[in-house]
């Protein structure tokens, strides 16, 4: 997921090179990009990183974008949309070659993160590409061996659409106690009994967590949906203070 802009106060670490070793392909729009950089301390899930691409010429672009997964053999991964007419996402999705090197410095936030040390439920609401640092989160959950109970609703428009699909429909050992479920907004799977529509009071009291069980909830998305779907939460009796959102558009 691609950020505007840096939280204010937050300070990031110096430029340095990294590699692309493997490019994966997730959706039409989504590609995932691994990145070895010469030096990385790890991160927490819900954290992002910037990327620099330098032309020839000098010019310089830099995009902001969520890690997808905890550092794992000194590699980093990024998922990025490809935005219709972006010139960085366009060019990580589809030009830059395995073996190329971009620039990377982070990581960056320290709001919008889970560390794993918590004992809370978790309730992930994604509507999107605002899967990328809520998929983060359970995989760090994975690495951990965390037995906190996570419940995710993604929101997306088809099932085309849907990034990480495998991952999510066919969860990999590790994951029990992750309950996820693909909401979809234009078109639905043959058979399903909820009609294609935006993600409302009935998804969360059916699936998301009782307000007195207290949970964490993070939202990422579109500012619509993280509108929409915030206020969905507190009119369920949801303390506000354990809302986290982060959101991008």
């Amino acid at each position: 997921m691609a950020r505007a802009a840096l939280p204010v106060g937050v300070v990031t670490g110096m430029w340095q090179k990294a590699r692309l070793v493997e490019r994966l392909v997730e959706t039409e729009s989504a590609t995932t990009l691994v990145f070895e950089p010469e030096t990385w301390d790890g991160h927490v899930a819900g954290q992002h990183a910037d990327i620099r691409l330098t032309a020839d010429d000098g010019y310089q672009a830099v995009r902001s974008y969520s890690l997808a997964a905890p550092l794992e053999g000194g590699r980093i991964a990024f998922t990025i949309q490809r935005v219709h007419g972006g010139e960085s996402s366009t060019y990580l999705c589809d030009d830059l070659p395995v073996g190329a090197y971009a620039e990377v410095r982070g990581p960056v936030g320290g709001w919008f993160v889970w560390r794993g040390n918590e004992t809370r439920p978790v309730l992930l609401l994604a509507g999107g590409s605002g899967i990328v640092p809520l998929q983060a989160m359970v995989r760090q959950r994975r690495a951990l061996g965390s037995r906190v109970p996570f419940r995710l609703l993604y929101s997306v428009r088809t099932p085309e659409d849907v990034i990480y699909a495998d991952e999510l429909i066919r969860p990999p050992r590790g994951d029990d106690g992750v309950e996820t479920v693909l909401l979809f907004t234009r078109e639905t799977l043959a058979g399903s009994r909820r009609p294609p529509e935006r993600i409302g009071l009935a998804d969360l009291t059916a699936h998301g967590w009782p307000a007195d069980f207290e949970p964490d909830c993070f939202i990422c998305g579109p500012n619509g949906f993280v509108e929409a779907a915030a206020k969905l939460l507190i009119a369920l009796g949801h303390d506000s203070h354990r809302i986290k959102t982060e959101r991008f558009g």
